[in-house]
């Protein structure tokens, strides 16, 4: 068996685990949802703080970063569920964000800048998006999976979409001085076969709501079809935006993959990096529909 079937059985099998404990962790229970995002916040923030490390002048304090992220995203899941309210759960949250700020007067670190930047940049870029999903997922305390699952799907559509068309009719580049594999054929492509699986969630998810009686939610109770279609395409814009800049982070570190946790597939960031951007911008489209 050739070297590259090997690595092709290995991405299939790997990538279909991926999807199962995506979903299953998603869809079984309101407290595996918390727990596999909680475990995928913590895995990123280590990542991230591993290969920052390795730069010239740069050292992060790796665990309580990773033990901060991971502390955020417990935080915003307790309030989303109705366990605390008001900024109380947050407060050693800031104590932490406070003691890695002061604690470089006594390093006597080179560059403390750089540990500030980088230290902050964890928890903007990974633990704060990564705990928003809490906000997709609960509703006036009550678990709905369908918007965070319909996220992944929208993405995982998009990149299958984008990969397979720009194969095949990719011509023009969307952003070659990050990513030269990216085409504007293939983004369209994958853009195409989301607003098709979106219609189709809001098909369904539709008709199963004239069978149920209606619960009132943080947003409305169900989106219609073209809304629907609007949250893909977000998801499928900055999704695709959120590789990019995943993209130019590697690049800037002069590495092909963030890790290699997943074989075939990179580290957390190769795998998530989509999702870093999507999340919040849903979030901010959804919030959008609820005030209008």
């Amino acid at each position: 068996m050739s070297e590259k079937m090997k690595n092709f059985i290995t991405r299939t099998i790997f990538g279909a685990l991926f999807v199962i404990v995506m979903v299953g962790g998603i869809v079984w229970r309101p407290d595996s949802f918390i727990l596999l995002f909680a475990i995928i916040t913590g895995l990123t923030v280590w990542e991230y703080t591993g290969l920052v490390n390795d730069m010239e002048q740069v050292q992060v304090n790796r665990f309580i970063s990773t033990v901060a992220g991971v502390y955020f995203f417990l935080a915003m899941s307790a309030q989303s569920i109705g366990l605390t309210e008001g900024f109380i759960v947050f407060i050693p949250y800031v104590l932490t964000m406070l003691y890695l700020m002061v604690s470089e007067l006594f390093l006597k670190q080179p560059h403390p800048i750089n540990d500030w930047a980088y230290t902050m940049l964890g928890q903007m870029y990974i633990a704060i998006p990564f705990s928003l999903i809490n906000v997709l997922a609960f509703q006036n305390w009550s678990y709905n999976y369908l918007y965070p699952l319909s996220i992944f799907i929208f993405l995982w559509v998009n990149d299958s979409g984008a990969y397979c068309v720009g194969s095949l009719l990719g011509k023009h580049k969307l952003f070659p001085r990050v990513s030269p594999g990216k085409s504007w054929e293939g983004s369209i492509g994958g853009a195409i076969l989301v607003i098709l699986i979106a219609y189709a969630i809001g098909v369904v998810n539709n008709m199963t709501l004239l069978d149920a009686e209606e619960q009132p939610t943080l947003f409305s109770a169900s989106l219609s079809i073209a809304e629907w279609i609007g949250m893909g395409l977000v998801v499928v814009v900055f999704g695709t935006l959120g590789d990019l800049v995943e993209s130019l982070f590697k690049r800037t570190l002069g590495i092909k993959d963030s890790g290699n946790i997943l074989p075939g597939h990179g580290g957390m960031l190769d795998r998530f990096d989509s999702s870093i951007l999507a999340i919040p911008a849903a979030v901010v489209y959804l919030y959008t529909l609820s005030l209008m």
